[in-house]
């Protein structure tokens, strides 16, 4: 997979020949990005709504593909451009995991801020990385796909846009021993079940956090960077933005988004929480929070910045909302948890899920009609044997899944 390269076009249209001459019966057997537009074209002229919608499912499938062909999107009307990605965003959202071969320790000391990576047994190719999905029937973990080999095992950064899961940078091994960061991005379409390769990131890194934004990807900081680039996916253009400010923190940082801004905090001053406004290209800090635990992960829910901070010691959590309208803080609560370890948070519907090897907790959100805001009795499973770290986040798969 060559830098900027999109899916392969393995989409076909089937058999959907009708009359000679038509669109339909000249269809191509298999859609493109170079020809669909073509096809929808004739399609509409020739009422050959069939067709229209196999144009209009490709297009939705290879979304990413389609956005960044301006002859293709560009001609697209923006009702058009709705559709396809209402369609890519539909199906059944689930809890995915993606296994990484470190475990992110940041409720131990202050000193302990680094991820470490556990020993893997003799016969486990530590190369070999698996992506579970929760399915939403069974309850059950079921594999989706496998990382490839070329992403590095440490140090990569995880999210989701356009229901893509995007993979950037980490820490590779050279043949000769050395490690070095990486600038490679990679990215899962899970309604083709293909992997391919985006622009690289402007400068290598590692220990770096991936945050999606009002349709931008922002790679925030890494091992003793500052800089932040951002990637326009119809350009597959990364460009650099402004700077985490000098003497914050360059790693073991929490990154999230919310109402149209980013979030940063953790690294050596945990209290601080910076934001960043995209108009005006700048970073401001914001009010302190009064915990001074380094935190287990910090996610986003309807205005609210959550922060899980893990207390092994009082074997408790405890959780700190960030109201991003009054620009304050709130103690939710601090509850009790066997064997309190570091976990990473995804969101999904009401419930924040919080995910290690362990288990996989469910923090219910406070909903309008009373329920009452915490933890779920309810411990779900890891998948079977998991190993190392697990990064949560959601995809929308199809139906039949």
């Amino acid at each position: 997979m060559e830098a900027g390269q999109g899916e392969k076009s393995d989409s076909s249209t089937g058999d959907p020949c009708s009359h000679p001459g038509s669109a339909a019966a000249d269809t191509p057997h298999q859609i493109s990005a170079e020809n669909c537009f073509e096809v929808l074209s004739r399609a509409k002229r020739e009422g050959a709504e069939r067709v229209k919608e196999q144009v209009y499912r490709y297009m939705s499938d290879h979304y990413l593909q389609v956005l960044r062909t301006p002859a293709l999107y560009g001609r697209l009307t923006a009702g058009e451009r709705e559709r396809i990605l209402a369609r890519r965003m539909e199906g059944r959202k689930v809890l995915a995991v993606a296994e990484s071969s470190e475990v992110c320790d940041r409720a131990g000391s202050r000193e302990d801020s680094r991820p470490q990576s556990p020993p893997l047994p003799a016969a486990e190719d530590p190369h070999h990385r698996r992506v579970f999905y929760l399915h939403p029937d069974t309850q059950q973990w079921e594999v989706l796909t496998s990382l490839p080999e070329e992403i590095p095992t440490k140090g990569s950064g995880m999210c989701t846009m356009y229901n893509y899961l995007f993979v950037a940078g980490g820490l590779s091994t050279a043949a000769d021993g050395r490690s070095k960061a990486s600038d490679r991005v990679f990215c899962y379409n899970p309604l083709t079940g293909l992997w391919s390769q985006i622009r690289p990131l402007t400068q290598p890194r590692c220990q770096l956090r991936l945050v999606s934004m009002d349709g931008s990807l922002y790679a925030i900081g890494g091992e003793c960077l500052f800089t932040v680039e951002r990637y326009d996916p119809r350009r597959d253009r990364w460009s650099p933005v402004a700077p985490l400010p000098t003497g914050s923190f360059a790693v073991a940082h929490e990154a999230t988004s919310c109402g149209g801004a980013l979030f940063v905090s953790g690294g050596s001053l945990f209290y601080r929480l910076l934001r960043y406004d995209s108009r005006r290209d700048e970073w401001e800090e914001c009010p302190f929070t009064e915990s001074r635990r380094r935190s287990a992960d910090m996610v986003a829910h309807r205005g609210l910045v959550y922060r899980f901070d893990v207390d092994r010691e009082r074997a408790e959590v405890s959780v700190h909302t960030y109201n991003t309208v009054v620009s304050a803080w709130t103690d939710r609560a601090a509850l009790p948890l066997r064997n309190a370890r570091p976990f990473r948070c995804a969101v999904l519907e009401d419930r924040i899920y919080c995910v290690n090897r362990s288990h996989a907790l469910q923090f219910r959100v406070r909903e309008e009609r009373g329920e009452r805001e915490g933890f779920l009795p309810d411990v779900l499973p890891p998948p079977a044997r998991a190993r190392g770290g697990l990064v949560p986040f959601v995809l929308s798969l199809d139906r039949d899944k």
